[in-house]
């Protein structure tokens, strides 16, 4: 993947995250949220991740410029949830298939190591076949499916929950 960086997350990264998440928002089901977001929102977000722990974000850079994101954030709110955490990947639509996403998992589930982390969590909304196949190779398994839990575009979606321990 020449001229292809992977690196921590900057605030600088946002306003071309928030295009790439707001493209999913608004042409897919892969994201629930069904009103773009707003740059305020990332600021919000990106306060969130540390250069450690268990909240992380890295960004894959090509050309100067920010083309896809993997974070860790928190499963749920209540405390007892602190050491499970979801991870997200978005690449930009023109970046995929690229090994892209295997690269920034990689590089996050690698920083996660001695963080106070347990397991390890990811939402996926089906169909999809390219997410499925990037969590079960870095050894996730289904542990559930919630049935019609989203709509979105007049259509009802299903949400299969892929878990693995953290190493």
């Amino acid at each position: 993947m020449s001229g292809v960086l992977i690196r921590r997350i900057e605030e600088g990264d946002l306003p071309a995250l928030l295009d790439i998440y707001n493209h999913y928002v608004i042409h897919t089901a892969i994201s629930f949220d069904v009103e773009p977001r707003t740059l305020a929102d990332r600021q919000d977000w990106f306060a969130t991740f540390r250069s450690e722990g268990r909240y992380q974000c890295f960004v894959a850079v090509e050309d100067g410029r920010a083309i896809g994101w993997a974070s860790s954030g928190k499963y749920k709110e209540r405390a007892a949830y602190q050491t499970s955490a979801e991870l997200s990947v978005y690449l930009a639509p023109d970046k995929h298939r690229r090994g892209l996403g295997r690269q920034l998992y990689a590089t996050l589930i690698s920083a996660l190591k001695g963080a106070d982390i347990h397991r390890l969590y990811g939402g996926i909304t089906l169909p999809n076949a390219s997410s499925v196949a990037l969590h079960e190779s870095f050894g996730f398994k289904r542990v559930s499916l919630t049935s019609e839990v989203g709509r979105k575009f007049g259509k009802y979606w299903d949400v299969a929950l892929y878990e693995r321990e953290m190493e």
